[in-house]
């Protein structure tokens, strides 16, 4: 279970559980509260979303969409008989010697060649923070410390993918991440979703094919603006 909680002048003004499709963004919004998230309490399957928030302005927070995919597409047998799967991952930005790390996406994931931040699905039990440690060990060979939680991206897909028929939402943490002593990339996790990893020049980055989540993470941080960014 994922609880939201917001807090406002030291107390909370918000509480709720982040059903299957739903955003902590909508869901504050939904009950007059805007923010930014602050933590990531507890681990998989009993974990808290903590935010900083504040009253929304005065034309009122917009009516949240609870219709959600309809799968386009899809038989009504086969929407019926979906089955909604959540899954929690955690991602970092880290940056060293004005070089960002980043992985790339192997042959057997859905955006094959792109590049992305490394990280990966949480494990049952484990913290976020403790995950992007290991995440980023795993595909990288990168020892990080000093994890934060800096946005959380969310998205709800019903239709067919590789995996088949599915129902999934996607609730990606994304963090910051300290790399004290960065070393050549290697991939260790051989045969997983990453194919290579490399440290980008950060004045390269406008060049580089990238997925939706790094663009978000990195105007999160200010590291970059609205560049043109490839199109894949």
């Amino acid at each position: 279970m994922i609880t939201v909680v917001g807090r406002h002048g030291g107390r909370v003004v918000a509480s709720f559980a982040l059903d299957h499709g739903d955003d902590p963004v909508e869901g504050l919004a939904a009950r007059g509260w805007v923010g930014v998230p602050e933590s990531a309490d507890g681990v998989l399957g009993d974990l808290t979303l903590r935010y900083a928030v504040e009253p929304a302005g005065p034309a009122g927070p917009a009516a949240p969409n609870t219709a959600g995919p309809e799968g386009p597409g899809l038989t009504v047998a086969e929407r019926a008989g979906l089955v909604p799967h959540q899954r929690l991952a955690a991602y970092a930005v880290v940056v060293a010697e004005e070089q960002l790390l980043l992985t790339q996406l192997a042959p057997r994931t859905g955006a094959p060649g792109r590049w992305n931040l490394p990280g990966g699905g949480v494990d049952e039990g484990e913290a976020p923070d403790a995950a992007v440690v290991r995440e980023v060990a795993e595909e990288t060979g990168q020892v990080v410390d000093t994890v934060r939680l800096v946005d959380v991206m969310t998205q709800h897909w019903v239709g067919r993918s590789q995996r088949g028929l599915e129902d999934y939402h996607a609730v990606r943490l994304l963090h910051t991440a300290r790399c004290p002593r960065p070393t050549r990339p290697v991939v260790h996790d051989v045969g997983g979703s990453t194919s290579d990893a490399r440290w980008v020049p950060l004045e390269e980055l406008p060049s580089v094919e990238v997925v939706a989540s790094v663009k978000v993470a990195l105007r999160a941080v200010g590291l970059v603006g609205d560049h043109a960014w490839p199109q894949s």
